[in-house]
């Protein structure tokens, strides 16, 4: 398969439901270091922790804004999804974070 997301300017992070990072772009390992195979929990406070453990027990998404070095961001989390084992449908498998660098001024349309 095609990892079409390796070369995006967005970082993109993926966890499964235990909070453990299964995979990262080029971006992602560049902003954060290389984070595969770990546990991304460490690196969360107590009102993290619950805003990732709400993603992943109600399927919700969570995104904010932030100015990091510099950087306006905007931070998406979202869950990913899997078929149920069971076949009945599918279940939260675990969240894809995007950080994408947004400028100062940005232009914004209503479109109808």
């Amino acid at each position: 398969m095609n990892d079409f997301f390796k070369y995006v300017e967005p970082a993109v992070t993926v966890c499964d439901t235990e909070c453990v990072i299964v995979y990262q772009n080029e971006k992602s390992v560049a902003v954060n270091g290389d984070m595969r195979g770990k546990c991304m929990l460490g690196c969360h406070n107590d009102r993290s922790r619950g805003i990732i453990a709400r993603i992943l027990s109600e399927g919700a998404t969570n995104s904010y804004t932030i100015s990091k070095k510099g950087q306006r961001k905007l931070i998406h989390q979202t869950p990913w999804y899997k078929d149920a084992a069971d076949g009945s449908g599918r279940t939260v498998a675990g969240i894809v974070e995007l950080s994408v660098v947004i400028p100062e001024e940005m232009p914004h349309y209503d479109r109808g």
